[in-house]
């Protein structure tokens, strides 16, 4: 099967209602409207919040409260002076900035409200995570008010729509130091994130020190350096390249956390992902071994053998993981368990029948449920990914939904919780803009646009049930990330989104808003110095149909009047051609654009080449659908005058796999031709091949087609996907393309003997 992206869909939002506050005289503006002011760019938005006229002039006495019960003063003291760069007093009375806790004021422990006035600023929450979220806000008022420290006079009542507000980072495919990690922690704050999942075991490297068990990290925490080469240079030692942290560092960690009101979530993998631990223990797996760490990325075969030596090495694991770890979870992975070991090993069968289980999947469920009552023994809730669903969901488990959005519904509909992260909205190892600019990245697209469209809450669910969904989380998996601050680039501003999706202030509708209020926040990132993707300012071509003709539209984050472009394929410079409305495509062009500001190019050039000919932009119709993974942008692509490029993800291509791709043309009159091209693309590893055949016809009544020319997968093969096929002189106004998928995939490939192979096509070009 394709194993490369998964997919879910986007479901409409919910607004969190509360209860509003008067606030004197003060005028309330709504949350869609007042992001239009472009005044307070707040990531996330409050869910409530009241505008007056008046200023507080925070310069004239900056100060904050002292006392004792709020140590989070010397967090909101600390990033204050590194905002102004001027010092900030402490004082028990009379301080401009006050906060105090009001037990009664919302059930919610993280709400707050925060109220500007005359008198001064206040924070009041009914717990210390309200006020930690109400500095939050208040930091970046600040910040845009820097420059006079005049705050506007508002009223702020918020709370978050979900518990749990999630962020994954993956330190085994490549190790972060503990600063590192911290600096990491730091981001997820200031955007109001709750939950770092820590995940510390997987193939490439076991980085969590078990001092029962040295071996872990003696060997497992070491791999052969692999792709990456002088950026995995630092972390390369007489081993090999790695790293761990050592059980005091895990302390230190954690206890930086707790000061940011993040409770981190350890990730230990069982039963797949185990790669690392078997090479120091060999003994755990099906065969003995031996073992290297693992040096390839994707799913590898051999898995933790269910034995008894291998359950008592994981539980004395879990002994030491425990006390390092205040969570309430153990993350216990359970994803990309492949079976063919269990299947041949004589210890797994015997186990099967022993407990009268019904195969492999059931076996796991069995490893799962075994691993799940020792920790709930200790006091402790399991979370593991969406697969612990095959075979039987353990009792108590919490399902993180990652493979789409199924196995959350599954999940609560059960009366179990699940948290959201599916692979197709919040997976940032994905790239987050055009391929050709950006760094290295996972084969497939997300961009801010997704992450922010994104609703965890499944429609599919009763309001009852949509109560087990706990929130959301993305994942940052690390193979094509060898850098902190490759990193950084892959967080920003993609954190963002998150932030006010987990928030639930979210609103699609004005995703322009939100693009503006990050642009905004670019300034606090150049400020802390953090790398950021500027893919924001990346100039999007979008292509339209309209009347038989492909027109090319162009937009930015920005003020569109900042783009400039070219159409003979040369470097756009600020003298070139103003965009102003979609470029008609009506003969082969290379447009390039990009967005200038102040004189300067301050995005990477857009590049689009399109290649005109007599099918280009006419009408077209498909006997049978695409996969619907493949379908983005429908038949119309395949006349767009656009070639797709590698990556079958890209939104050019459209992959069949249950029929032929039969296309016609309708060329509106009879036309003359003599040629057809039919792109299409292979890649056996993902069960992708070439027609076997490509049959063309003409018709001049859409009903009676006459077949004028016939190829075989050699003449496709030889052409490199790209046949140009020669049909003599016809004139026809309709044009049918048959392209035949395999019935089977061929011998000597992934998946051979199967039903299963895909065709892709992505333009049909006539001439």
């Amino acid at each position: 099967m394709l194993d490369f992206s998964q997919f879910a869909y986007l479901k409409s939002q919910k607004k969190h209602n509360m209860k509003k506050l008067a606030f004197g005289a003060l005028v309330c503006l709504s949350l869609k409207t007042f992001t239009g002011q472009a005044q307070e760019a707040l990531i996330p938005q409050p869910q409530e919040m009241t505008v007056g006229k008046g200023t507080f002039s925070l310069g004239k006495n900056l100060s904050i409260l002292k006392d004792a019960a709020f140590p989070e003063m010397t967090y909101l003291q600390k990033h204050i002076e590194a905002i102004t760069g001027k010092n900030v007093k402490t004082q028990a009375q009379k301080a401009a900035i006050r906060y105090r806790l009001n037990p009664t004021l919302v059930a919610n422990p993280e709400a707050y409200n925060l109220k500007i006035d005359d008198t001064g600023i206040e924070i009041t929450a009914s717990s210390n995570h309200g006020i930690f979220y109400g500095m939050q806000t208040l930091l970046q008022l600040i910040e845009e008010h820097k420059s006079d420290l005049r705050l506007p006079h508002l009223h702020i009542s918020d709370q978050p729509k979900f518990a749990y507000r999630g962020m994954h980072l993956d330190v085994c495919r490549h190790f972060f130091t503990v600063d590192e990690v911290k600096n990491y922690l730091d981001y997820l704050a200031a955007y109001k994130i709750n939950k770092f999942h820590w995940h510390l075991t997987d193939d490439q490297g076991w980085r969590i020190e078990i001092k029962s068990h040295p071996k872990l990290t003696e060997i497992g925490a070491f791999r052969k350096p692999i792709a990456f080469g002088d950026e995995e240079s630092g972390r390369i030692t007489e081993k090999g390249y790695g790293g761990f942290y050592t059980q005091e560092e895990i302390k230190d960690v954690v206890a930086y956390a707790q000061k940011l009101h993040i409770e981190i979530i350890p990730e230990i993998e069982m039963p797949g992902h185990a790669q690392a631990a078997l090479a120091a223990y060999p003994e755990l797996s099906c065969t003995g071994g031996p073992f290297e760490v693992g040096t390839v990325w994707g799913v590898i075969e051999d898995i933790f053998c269910p034995k008894e030596e291998t359950f008592a090495l994981l539980e004395d694991v879990i002994d030491e993981v425990i006390p390092l770890f205040p969570s309430q979870y153990i993350h216990i992975g359970g994803d990309e368990a492949p079976k063919k070991r269990w299947e041949a090993c004589p210890h797994c069968q015997e186990l099967i029948k022993k407990e009268g289980l019904k195969g492999e999947h059931e076996l796991q469920s069995y490893f799962i449920t075994r691993m799940e009552k020792y920790i709930n023994g200790k006091g402790k809730k399991i979370i593991g990914w969406d697969e612990i669903l095959e075979g039987g969901l353990a009792p108590n488990a919490t399902v993180m939904s990652w493979t789409g959005i199924q196995g959350g519904i599954e999940a609560a509909k059960s009366g179990h919780d699940a948290i959201m992260t599916p692979a197709s909205h919040v997976y940032f190892d994905y790239y987050q803009g055009n391929p050709e600019t950006e760094p290295a990245a996972f084969n497939a697209q997300i961009r801010l646009e997704k992450v922010y469209s994104y609703d965890p809450i499944p429609q599919e669910l009763t309001s009852e049930q949509s109560k087990h969904i706990l929130g959301a989380q993305a994942n940052m998996w690390t193979e094509y990330i060898p850098t902190f601050k490759q990193v950084q680039h892959m967080l920003f501003p993609r954190l963002m989104a998150l932030s006010e999706v987990t928030w639930g202030t979210s609103n699609p509708e004005d995703y322009k808003g939100f693009e503006k209020r990050v642009v905004q926040h670019f300034k606090i990132l150049d400020r802390k110095g953090i790398n950021y993707s500027k893919a924001i300012h990346e100039v999007i071509g979008r292509i339209k149909h309209v009347d038989g003709i492909v027109a090319y539209e162009l937009s930015t984050a920005k003020d569109p009047q900042g783009i400039r472009y070219t159409v003979d394929g040369t470097e756009p410079t600020v003298s070139s051609l103003p965009y102003i409305k979609p470029i008609a495509i009506d003969k082969s062009l290379i447009i390039k654009s990009a967005y200038f500001e102040d004189g300067k190019q301050i995005s990477a050039t857009t590049t689009k080449e399109f290649v005109h000919s007599k099918s280009t932009g006419k009408s077209i119709t498909l006997e049978s659908q695409p996969n619907e993974a493949y379908s983005r942008g429908g038949a119309a692509i395949l006349v767009d005058g656009v070639f797709g490029s590698k990556n079958y993800h890209q939104e050019n291509w459209l992959g069949f796999n249950k029929g032929d791709m039969v296309a016609t043309i309708d060329f509106g009159t009879a036309t003359d031709i003599s040629s057809v091209l039919v792109s299409a693309m292979e890649s056996t590893g993902s069960w992708i091949h070439y027609p076997t055949e490509i049959n063309i016809y003409v018709s001049n009544d859409n009903q009676n087609f006459r077949l004028v020319k016939s190829v075989d997968r050699a003449l496709v093969l030889e052409a490199k996907g790209n046949p140009q096929i020669a049909i003599g002189q016809e004139k026809t106004r309709y044009l049918k393309v048959e392209a035949k998928r395999p019935r089977e995939i061929p011998a000597g490939n992934p998946g051979a003997g199967l039903d299963a192979a895909y065709i892709f096509i992505d333009e049909i070009t006539v001439n």
